[in-house]
Formats: C-alpha cells, structure tokens, sequence
C-alpha cells in the first residue's frame, strides 16, 4: 500500500522526535514540520486511523509496527541522501532539506544503487 508524501512526513517526524527526545507530543511534531498544531492534529487522526500511530490518554504519539516501518525507510533514505550530497560538497542546510524533497521519490532502483556506491548496507525490506 503506497503512502503519501505527508503521511511519511509526519511518520518520519515523530520517529525524529522520538529519538531526540524520548518521547513525541503534537507541539514537538509541528515545531519540526513548521505546522500547526491543528495541522498535526487533522495528520495525527488520519494516521491513527490507518493504524500508524497510537496515541495515549495523556497525548504522546508511539509509532506502530506499520508505522515505524514506513519512518524507518524514510527517515533511512533521508540520511543516506544528506550524507551524499554533503559528500559531495553541498551545505548541511541544503543536503538536508534536499535529501527530504528527494527521499520521496527515489525508486528503490536507483536508493540501492547509491547505498552500494556510497558503501552503505541497507535492510532487506
């Protein structure tokens, strides 16, 4: 089942957070997007809907299976990305919101192939 560009956004987002912090609140989500909070409250809902996400009594956002899934692909491909293009001499800022425009659409094709050559191993998926 395919995923939409924000739909990753926001798995990757809160698998960021998570690591960052321990824990994910909505504000921690939209001050990393640039959102509001009612943006991150409509995408919390949907996600919660399609099984993504759990959320608990007292707000916190825990990944589910399918949902750390699909963030640990992205959020993968984000760095893989930011680390190439800095490797070749792109700015940090740049490499990174490049590697988020470009980790959307790369075919699995052509992200194998630029792991093989930057000597990265992936995860079979």
């Amino acid at each position: 089942m395919g995923t939409t560009k924000a739909t990753e956004d926001y798995l990757e987002a809160i698998l960021m957070v998570r690591e960052r912090r321990g824990f994910v609140r909505s504000v921690d989500v939209a001050e990393l997007l640039s959102v509001t909070k009612p943006s991150v409250t409509y995408a919390t809902k949907r996600l919660r809907e399609s099984g993504h996400i759990e959320m608990a009594p007292d707000g916190g956002i825990t990944l589910t299976e399918s949902g750390m899934e699909i963030a640990s692909r992205i959020y993968e491909r984000h760095r893989l990305l930011a680390d190439f293009l800095m490797s070749l001499g792109v700015d940090e800022e740049t490499a990174y919101r490049d590697a988020c425009m470009i980790e959307h659409d790369i075919s699995e094709t052509s992200f194998d192939a630029l792991c093989r050559h930057a000597g990265q191993k992936r995860e079979k998926r």
